[in-house]
Formats: structure tokens, C-alpha cells, sequence
């Protein structure tokens, strides 16, 4: 066999693998599949704000770190601090150690040694602390199925249960109810 003869088979042989090979690779890329728990997208130290139908400020968030899900577009957020207005022109500070956002935006909770405090120039201070918070912004109400404690000027109040309107500062208790007079002397 002359030297023409064995070039000729080895570049089929090599075209043979070649192509072989390709057809190879590109079987594993279509086969490749997005981790349903990785992020969209990840924001770190922020605030963000966001705005009601009218155009005016329904809740404003600073976190040092929130997550997108690429599977439902939610967002889990670590530390929060949710600032919601009052009427009086201040903001309820509400924080957890944990919290899930809607997709929408329009559901927040909160988890895990939940805090929320009326405008540092609120005329009657109110601040309460529960383990778990809805927050409906669009609502402007805060809710929860869980113990709560409530703790007024003169008073400490506790109960399972728990709606306030955040606007209003109305609240209700659902059940499992005790108050404690606090005197001025005492506090």
C-alpha cells in the first residue's frame, strides 16, 4: 500500500471520530437542565422602595442580603427592615431575622424573634414582638396567628392571634388575652 493509500484511511478515521464526537457533545448540551434552586438574582446591602397604586411610598426595604427564586420569582431576605408609613408622617419599623416576599410584592413574612415598633415621635409608643408576622403593604396590616406581645405606655398586653392596621394603629387580639398595668412609678 503506498503512503496516498494509508493517508487516505487515517483522514477517514479521523473524520469518522470527528464527527462522532460531535454528535456526542451535542447530546450532553441539550440534556443540561437549570437548578431549580439557584437565585435570579442576589442583591447585597440595599433599600429598596416600594410604591402604592397612587404613587406614594406603601413600604420601604433595607436588607444586607435578598435572593431572587428563578422557580416562582419570590425573594427570601435575611435581617430585613421593613419601614411601613404611619399617618402621622413617621414609619413602623418591623424587623425578623428571616423573611419571603411574594413574587407581587404583595405579602411579606417574617420569621424568627419578629420585632415591629411604631415612629420613634408617635404620641403613644407602641411596640410588639411575635415569631411570626404576615405583612400585607397593600393593605397597610399587619398579621399573625401566633403569641404576641403588645407594649403600650401603662400597659403590656399578650394573646394568640393578632391583626393591627397599620395606618390606624388599631388592633385586635383573637384569644388567649392578658393585660398587665404597668404604673408610671414602675416604668
Amino acid at each position: 500500500m503506498s503512503w496516498r493509500g494509508i493517508a487516505a484511511i487515517v483522514l477517514v478515521a479521523a473524520a469518522l471520530f470527528s464527527g462522532w464526537s460531535a454528535w456526542n457533545n451535542r447530546d450532553r448540551r441539550s440534556q443540561e437542565t437549570v437548578d431549580p434552586d439557584r437565585s435570579s438574582y442576589v442583591l447585597r446591602d440595599f433599600q429598596m422602595t416600594a410604591l402604592d397604586k397612587d404613587g406614594k411610598e406603601s413600604v420601604t426595604l433595607q436588607a444586607p442580603y435578598m435572593q431572587s427564586s428563578a422557580q416562582d420569582k419570590s425573594y427570601t431576605v435575611q435581617t430585613p427592615l421593613f419601614l411601613v408609613p404611619d399617618e402621622n408622617g413617621g414609619h413602623w419599623e418591623t424587623r425578623s431575622k428571616t423573611a419571603w416576599i411574594s413574587a407581587d410584592g404583595d405579602k411579606a413574612i417574617l420569621q424568627d424573634d419578629v420585632v415591629a415598633n411604631s415612629a420613634p415621635g408617635a404620641p403613644d409608643r407602641t411596640d410588639f414582638k411575635t415569631s411570626r408576622l404576615d405583612l400585607l403593604p397593600n393593605e397597610n396590616r399587619a398579621v399573625t396567628d401566633q403569641q404576641v406581645t403588645l407594649t403600650q405606655p401603662g400597659s403590656i398586653l399578650t394573646g394568640r392571634g393578632f391583626e393591627m392596621n397599620l395606618d390606624t394603629r388599631q388592633y385586635k387580639f383573637q384569644s388567649r388575652v392578658k393585660s398587665r398595668y404597668v404604673p408610671k412609678s414602675a416604668r
